[in-house]
């Protein structure tokens, strides 16, 4: 096999387990807490699961990664989002907070976990299984975090647009919801022009070693 080949593949198999994870654990983790909250929606769906299957977007779950991962060895991405009927909820306006931040919040405890998962393997011989552990281990941690400040930005329908509008005044929340259909358009452009990467970049930076000294690295 060539080398290339080779490594593509490695990397793939490294990167696989944790995206499928950070993903479906994501939306499941919304669907989990809109029930509890009173609106079945999600589970009436089949989307309360943990099998990736039912959370797998064709282009966002695979095409996207793939290219990403090809081009750069960045990997982002996203499923299908989970249906929440928000005025199903008891209260709609308040419970709307727990139900977004359960997605960056299961998020926060893969990379935790992952972490940890690293601390063990820390150290081990190359080639070894324990070292291909902590490969795997990095790259939860770096797909998580991704994740988690991303989704927590403050454009609707992102998690972190849905906690303002749970957050804000009613009527300054209104006005904000608005924004909702352009939301990802926004996102795109902010995407484009660079100005994600700088925000990201940073805070990316800095969620990574906060996750190496919560394990004493």
């Amino acid at each position: 096999m060539p080398e290339l080949t080779r490594e593509v593949l490695m990397g793939v198999l490294i990167w696989i387990a944790p995206v499928l994870l950070a993903i479906t654990l994501h939306e499941a983790s919304h669907g989990y807490v809109a029930r509890h909250f009173g609106d079945p929606t999600a589970e009436m769906a089949g989307r309360i699961t943990l099998n990736p299957l039912k959370h797998i977007d064709p282009v966002g779950t695979v095409i996207l990664p793939l290219i990403l991962f090809l081009s750069s060895g960045f990997v982002f991405g996203w499923a299908k989002p989970v249906p929440v009927n928000f005025g199903r909820l008891r209260h709609p306006k308040a419970d709307m907070l727990w139900v977004a931040a359960a997605g960056p919040g299961s998020n926060l405890a893969m990379a935790v976990g992952w972490a940890l998962l690293w601390k063990l393997g820390a150290g081990s011989e190359p080639g070894s299984w324990l070292s291909g552990l902590v490969l795997m281990a990095d790259a939860g941690i770096r797909i998580n975090g991704v994740l988690m400040l991303l989704n927590l930005l403050p454009i609707p329908p992102l998690d972190g647009g849905r906690i303002a509008v749970s957050l804000l005044p009613l009527n300054v929340a209104m006005k904000f919801a608005r924004i909702e259909p352009f939301g990802m358009l926004i996102l795109v452009v902010l995407m484009v022009s660079g100005v994600l990467g700088k925000v990201l970049g940073p805070l990316m930076s800095l969620f990574r070693q906060m996750m190496m000294m919560l394990v004493g690295h």
